[in-house]
């Protein structure tokens, strides 16, 4: 019985191996691809906290040592950096489709490039002049229907910062995300390269509340009796202001609020229960008990003097307005689209959920903090190819918020057996609880690490050979209900060494179940 099991595990792992080498005998037409719609150094991830986190937890583990990926060898520095691209730019750069991978600026891709093709594409990466040491990477996956090879239009070029030729000809490559790009065509040169013609995706800047920029700004209260102009009110510390920002279409539209709140004076309470301060808007004033407008009320006809000034009496009992910014729609409307504070609510959730790596360096960088964390989510590749795909930095930090807070459990995407849970999730790298890793075969998995799992089997004896985690054997682990290969469980060779042992799930065989 084990050995049928292990012939038929053997047998899809070699399936697998030649689904990808069968894109390299694939004659690849030159296809048109319907167009779609900053950085930081190294340094900028606080590695502290891994360590403490570790140390709290009683596991004794260098997280550094995965992350570094030293079982490809000595690898050398290529001593290059490439500037960073304007958006809109289009460049013609090798290409490397992986299945099961979503690469995303800042993150690391280790590669053992095996095939003649992708040989050739490294080769041409490293010689040419318009993009040194560049390559693109895109995901392909198969379509469900009828199996057919499908290539995302969206992926990252990659810079490659390490590398080292063997002596049986294949090259062993730690590469580096950049930027985003739409794939537009693709083709095969004649020496075999896969190549693609790409336009570089322009990177939104992240939004700001305008009530730091309104803040010095005459509260609305003064406004009836202060002797400005309404130019000078939108000339108002213009260099850094929200009117500045806008365009000129949003700035008259701005402007006209403005200019009725002046004339009216009206003021109402902000409608969010998590801010404090009032926030001033251009409507009639409402009625402290029903919610009425009392120009409503005179509409009606039966409001008598008295209930009018009892009105006025209890409007003036309100604490009086605070010094509110100017803005035409509630805080809260703004905090909704803010990449900060959407940058904040990440990291605290990130902190609470997963715990390390730590994002508290990156909330400043809205931007990075999207990708860094669309890098390290441990979901399914066809969510985190979605995560790569949106534009919009808010868009993405609140999608990343979403899928955080409705992930609670990992299925086999086979058959939805129940892996782990939430809870279960380890943090064995610095690179986070999700990570890429290359197998002697050239096959790159991404998986996410667990210290606990159920509803899995092993197959083979425990090997150190090529280990990812230095100090730790590995065993192949299928789902035992459906009989795929889940990804490995890792057990310490050192009795000193903690945890124990620890499962690696590849996030290509986890069910997508999350909305």
């Amino acid at each position: 019985m084990e050995d049928n099991r292990q012939q038929r595990l053997l047998e899809r792992e070699l399936y697998q191996i030649e689904q990808i080498r069968q894109l390299d005998s694939e004659e690849l037409e030159i296809e048109e691809v319907e167009n779609g719609h900053q950085s930081s150094d190294d340094d900028q991830i606080d590695e502290r906290a891994f360590a403490g986190t570790s140390a709290s937890g009683g596991y004794t583990f260098n997280t550094s040592l995965a992350s570094m990926h030293s079982y490809l060898g000595e690898v050398e520095d290529t001593h290059n950096r490439l500037a960073f691209l304007d958006g809109g730019v289009i460049l013609h750069v090798p290409l490397f489709y992986l299945e099961g991978v979503v690469l995303f600026p800042e993150a690391t891709l280790p590669l053992r490039v095996i095939q003649p093709n992708f040989i050739a594409a490294v080769d041409r990466a490293l010689r040419q002049v318009e993009a040194p040491y560049t390559i693109g990477v895109v995901r392909v996956f198969r379509d469900g229907d009828n199996g057919r090879i499908k290539f995302a239009t969206t992926g990252t070029t990659a810079e490659i910062r390490q590398y080292r030729r063997l002596e049986d000809g294949s090259i062993n490559v730690v590469t580096r995300g950049q930027q985003r790009f739409r794939l537009k065509r693709r083709w095969i040169e004649l020496e075999g390269a896969p190549c693609g013609e790409i336009q570089i995706i322009e990177e939104d800047l992240p939004l700001r509340t305008p009530r730091d920029a309104f803040g010095k700004l005459t509260p609305l209260r003064n406004l009836s009796t202060a002797n400005v102009s309404h130019s000078k009110l939108l000339d108002h510390d213009s260099d850094d202001s929200f009117e500045s920002e806008l365009s000129l279409t949003e700035r008259r539209l701005h402007a006209s609020a403005i200019k009725s709140s002046s004339h009216r004076n009206f003021f109402s309470e902000s409608t969010s229960s998590d801010d404090e301060s009032p926030v001033c808007e251009p409507q009639p004033l409402l009625h402290s008990r029903n919610n009425e407008s009392i120009e409503d009320m005179s509409a009606k006809k039966y409001v008598s003097e008295r209930p009018r000034r009892r009105a006025q009496r209890e409007f003036r009992s309100v604490p009086g307005p605070r010094e509110c910014p100017r803005a035409f729609w509630p805080y809260w409307v703004y905090r909704m689209h803010d990449s900060y504070c959407l940058a904040q609510r990440l990291s605290d959730m990130w902190k609470k959920i997963v715990g390390t790596p730590s994002m508290d360096a990156l909330v400043r960088q809205p931007g990075l903090l999207s990708f860094h964390v669309a890098s390290k989510i441990p979901v399914s590749e066809s969510t985190r190819q979605e995560l790569l795909e949106i534009d919009g930095i808010s868009y993405r930090l609140r999608r990343e918020i979403e899928l955080l807070e409705n992930f609670d459990q990992i299925k086999c995407r086979s058959c939805q057996t129940l892996i782990a849970n939430r809870s279960d999730m380890l943090v064995m790298s610095t690179d986070g609880p999700l990570g890429a890793y290359v197998n002697p075969s050239g096959y790159v998995h991404e998986i996410m690490t667990l210290l606990k799992a159920s509803g899995l089997a092993l197959i083979g004896v425990p090997t150190e050979e090529y280990s990812w985690f230095p100090g730790y054997a590995w065993t192949v682990a299928y789902c035992a209900t459906c009989e795929y290969q889940m990804g490995w469980l890792f057990t310490a060779t050192n009795k000193k060494l903690k945890p124990r042992s620890f499962w690696g799930i590849r996030s290509s065989q986890v069910a997508d179940d999350t909305h």
